[in-house]
């Protein structure tokens, strides 16, 4: 099978279940975590300061998750921009 090359093919799957499974799935755990912790037991008014919600450490996973899938777009977005406007050599 010489007119397949099974090295670009295992790169190209392998690429395509990080990028196109991975960080919805990672995307999805930030906000998970986000949900998970101790909650308050009383419900908070309108016009309360009450934090109900999840835990300082579920907001801290979910910022990391969030920050890895936001560097993957702009990762993305800078290879586009490079593929229309390449480096001219003089």
């Amino acid at each position: 099978m010489s007119w397949i090359n099974l090295s670009a093919l295992w790169k190209i799957v392998v690429f395509g279940l990080i990028a196109g499974a991975g960080l919805p799935a990672l995307f999805a755990v930030g906000i998970t975590s986000l949900a998970r912790g101790p909650r308050a037991a009383r419900t908070a008014g309108a016009d309360s300061d009450v934090l109900v919600g999840g835990s300082v450490v579920g907001a801290a996973i979910a910022v990391l998750c969030f920050l890895i899938v936001l560097a993957a777009i702009g990762w993305g977005i800078y290879e586009v921009y490079q593929i229309g406007h390449p480096a001219t050599h003089k």
